[in-house]
């Protein structure tokens, strides 16, 4: 099944993606069985982030490649660190630029699960059980930002720099699948999903020893390459299984 959220006439309603119409629910999926409402197009959707999560984990160097293309060391235990839902957007949406970033503007391919019940001191088999779905997100970084400032606030925070969607899918192996990264239609990287140091339930595991996680949360799961992005490009980040996520790429006060 895949859920989604779309704008109607200006407010967000969860939908379930058919081949063909979104069907309009009630409700969110994460909290029942809500009734259909409604139903538009697929091609005539407004996507949304598919969920605004309550808390936004996100996983670093979580891939061997990229670690070693860092130079940095192999992580010994899982961590985590957070992002801001201010800087999240839907497929379709354009990713902003501001006028001010200069040196590298990059994408990262990332698998993202999403939590579907509330965990606290969670086993494996429990975390397993917690992954509502799997969406996609890419995770625009300005480099420059990233080295001066003491934190991500910005680099990795701005408003539209974590694109996610387009969807939900909850019947997918996701870590059997391969992550593929295009820009203008050119692929950059490609890699196998799950080919990973810590996988999403060794993160849930983790996290849950110390704080609750809640039905809604994401956990982006890191990216094995990033690329350049430059205004006027499109950029898709394919992850075999769920979907095509992709954003246009635009200048602060420009179009293209």
């Amino acid at each position: 099944m895949r859920y989604a959220r779309v704008s109607v006439d200006g407010r967000a309603v969860w939908g379930r993606v058919g081949e063909v119409d979104v069907e309009l629910l009630s409700g969110s999926p994460l909290e029942g069985a809500p009734d259909v409402i409604g139903t538009v197009p697929r091609g005539a959707a407004v996507w949304l982030p598919p969920v605004v999560p309550p808390v936004f984990y996100a996983v670093g160097m979580n891939y061997p490649r990229h670690i070693e293309h860092a130079g940095a060391e192999t992580p010994d235990r899982p961590e985590v660190g957070y992002r801001a839902n201010n800087a999240l957007t839907g497929h379709g949406s354009p990713i902003v630029k501001p006028a001010e970033v200069e040196g590298r503007f990059e994408a990262e391919p990332e698998l993202v699960a999403v939590i579907g019940r509330t965990l606290r001191h969670a086993t494996r088999e429990e975390a397993r059980m917690a992954v509502f779905g799997w969406t996609i997100g890419n995770d625009v970084s300005a480099r420059t930002w990233q080295h001066q400032d003491r934190t991500f606030w910005r680099s990795k925070n701005s408003d539209t720099f974590k694109p996610m969607g387009p969807w939900i899918e909850t019947d997918v192996e996701a870590l059997a699948q391969t992550t593929t990264l295009r820009v203008n239609g050119e692929e950059r990287a490609a890699f196998p999903t799950g080919d990973m140091v810590f996988d999403p339930f060794d993160h849930i595991v983790e996290i849950t020893r110390h704080i609750t996680m809640h039905p809604g949360d994401v956990l982006w799961m890191g990216a094995e390459s990033t690329c350049q992005l430059e205004p006027g490009d499109t950029v898709d980040i394919e992850i075999s299984g769920i979907g095509v996520l992709s954003n246009p790429v635009h200048l602060e006060g420009n179009r293209a």
